[in-house]
């Protein structure tokens, strides 16, 4: 099986109007461009102040995830919301939730980040996510014509035992839609993905959020949107702006690199 994919960068604010505005424009140049899966960053409708966003959170059949299910329709792709606001049942909290359209529209996958972004970097980045978000439950793996997509957001990206556990489940690409800050980007960004690509033996495709928002918190994200191969190749990257990268995506090389080195059968459990 080989397709195209996409991932979509972008920079999000409070004008939710604007955010769709953006994503449409990407994802229309992408799928212009080929790509049957394409993804956007977290925070794609919404990144602003967090009390905002928990009064502005969305069912998952509000008009967020309507736009996106309509664009997947017409434009014949699956599609990825990254991430965005839903509403929960506590007023003072949403999910951070990804959801995954199938061509026709349908939703496919619905992921809530597991992992919140509670934090105090030296450089005076402090933030607490979970002071605005409800933490999800399930790990999610969706089974589509294009293969098994593991989904992930963000932080999550630090926890090597969630990948593992999306492999274990049948992953064959995996999604991580980020909007990683400046700081920690620059550090940790490329070689998180990469190395998870690595350790998976998956296809990892990792839109992000890029430059200055206007949350009160974060600031400024990223970037660096990638599409990585299973042996840890950086094979599209987005170097700056509001950007598309797209590669091929070749099913093939997951079963060829996992035959290669076939870390499955000498995995030890230690726990």
């Amino acid at each position: 099986m080989k397709f195209l994919a996409a991932v979509c960068q972008m920079t999000s604010t409070s004008d939710g109007a604007g955010n769709l505005r953006q994503a449409e424009a990407l994802i229309r140049s992408a799928a212009a461009s080929g790509a049957k899966l394409v993804a956007t960053p977290e925070n794609t409708n919404y990144l602003g102040p967090h009390a905002e966003k928990v009064r502005r959170a969305e069912p998952l059949d509000g008009p967020t995830c309507k736009f996106f299910a309509s664009l997947a329709r017409e434009l014949g792709i699956h599609l990825l919301l990254g991430s965005f606001n839903e509403r929960v049942d506590d007023p003072s909290r949403c999910a951070n939730t990804s959801v995954l359209f199938s061509p026709e529209g349908a939703r496919l996958a619905v992921y809530r980040k597991l992992h919140l972004f509670d934090v105090d970097v030296p450089d005076g980045v402090s933030f607490r996510e979970s002071a605005s978000v409800v933490p999800g439950t399930e790990v999610v793996v969706a089974a589509t014509p294009l293969g098994r997509l593991g989904l992930s957001i963000c932080y999550d990206l630090r926890f090597g035992e969630l990948y593992r556990a999306l492999v274990s489940r049948g992953a064959e690409v995996i999604l991580i839609p980020s909007a990683f800050t400046a700081t920690t980007g620059r550090a940790h960004w490329e070689t998180l993905v990469r190395a998870r690509a690595i350790e998976t033996q998956c296809w990892v495709l990792a839109p992000g959020q890029v430059g200055r928002h206007d949350d009160g918190g974060l600031k400024e994200s990223w970037g660096q949107s990638m599409i990585v191969d299973p042996w840890g190749k950086v094979v599209a990257l987005v170097e700056s702006g509001n950007e598309v990268a797209v590669a091929e995506i070749d099913l093939a090389r997951v079963s060829e690199v996992r035959r290669a080195i076939p870390v499955d059968e000498h995995r030890k459990d230690f726990l």
